[in-house]
């Protein structure tokens, strides 16, 4: 292969080109390579056809003052109210044989939930939800389910199942919506019911278990001055694990299902039944009439 300067002059012929830059390699030149304007010595030249870099560039960091977003001191959703919100985290994992105490509380502007118009409304809801989860099929009633519940003048207790966190979320989005349609009809009302999300409580044992059962069940001794043996506006009337109950337990029309996981059905039995004079932790003793 013969090589011509600029001027067209032959200069010589190029059978090899050595590259130093690529680590002393030697490779043959194409044909369609045109050297016309590289600098020839004799029949060989000592020069790269690719560009190499010898210094690799460095990152060089900027320091911009702090201003909008990131992690700083203050940051974050503040509270609408005098207590603080749920955070908006993403639910943690969730046992399928583990119940949940879910608590939900509503704004001060509303009547007490233990008022009776409000409190039949979230009665018939609730049992309706019932209806349904009885009605579902094994693998749907696995799903989601009240086992308990209790009204008070501005939150809600209730003990759930659910199969998975998935189910539990979804499940207590329809109970809400489903609350709030009932409260907001009896009342002729528009607008939100619940102030927060729903607080949920996993409970893993049965003396836990024993002990949220007479949390929930005899909640309504810390509200109200002198309360009977047993909440009206609750499941209690309809539970079957009172060491001496005032009557039997209700068989008609029930707002709550059966619990299904051993925990609830008979975990918790082990530790004697719950007496109806028991109350939760720092309630003040009742007071006489």
């Amino acid at each position: 292969m013969t090589v011509k300067d600029v001027r067209g002059q032959v200069t010589g012929s190029v059978q090899h080109v050595r590259r130093p830059n690529c680590h002393g390699c030697v490779r043959a030149v194409p044909e369609h390579v045109h050297l016309f304007r590289l600098p020839i010595v004799g029949s060989f030249t000592n020069i790269c056809l690719i560009k190499m870099t010898r210094h690799l560039p460095k990152q060089l960091t900027i320091m911009l003052p702090n201003t909008w977003g990131g992690r700083r001191k203050g940051a974050g959703r503040k509270p609408t109210g005098p207590k603080a919100c749920i955070p908006h985290k993403a639910r943690p994992f969730h046992a399928h044989n583990h119940p949940v105490h879910v608590t939900l509380r509503v704004p001060r502007d509303l009547p007490s939930l233990r008022e009776w118009r409000v409190a039949k409304s979230l009665g018939t809801a609730l049992k309706a939800a019932a209806r349904v989860a009885l009605a579902a099929d094994e693998e749907k009633a696995k799903a989601f389910r009240v086992v308990h519940f209790s009204l008070q003048p501005d939150h809600l207790h209730l003990i759930v199942e659910a199969g998975d966190r998935g189910a539990l979320s979804r499940g207590m989005q329809g109970l809400a919506i489903r609350l709030a349609r009932a409260v907001n009809g009896e009342l002729g009302r528009r607008g939100r019911v619940f102030a927060d999300r729903y607080h949920a409580r996993p409970l893993k044992t049965p003396t836990e278990v024993r002990n949220c059962l007479i949390y929930v069940l005899s909640n309504f001794k810390k509200h109200v001055a002198t309360p009977p043996r047993i909440d009206p506006c609750s499941s209690a009337p309809w539970f079957a694990g009172f060491h001496d109950p005032p009557e039997p337990p209700r068989r008609d029309d029930p707002p709550v299902v059966p619990g299904r996981t051993w925990l609830l059905s008979t975990g918790w039995r082990r530790l004697g039944l719950v007496r109806t004079s028991e109350r939760p932790r720092g309630t003040p003793p009742t007071r006489a009439p």
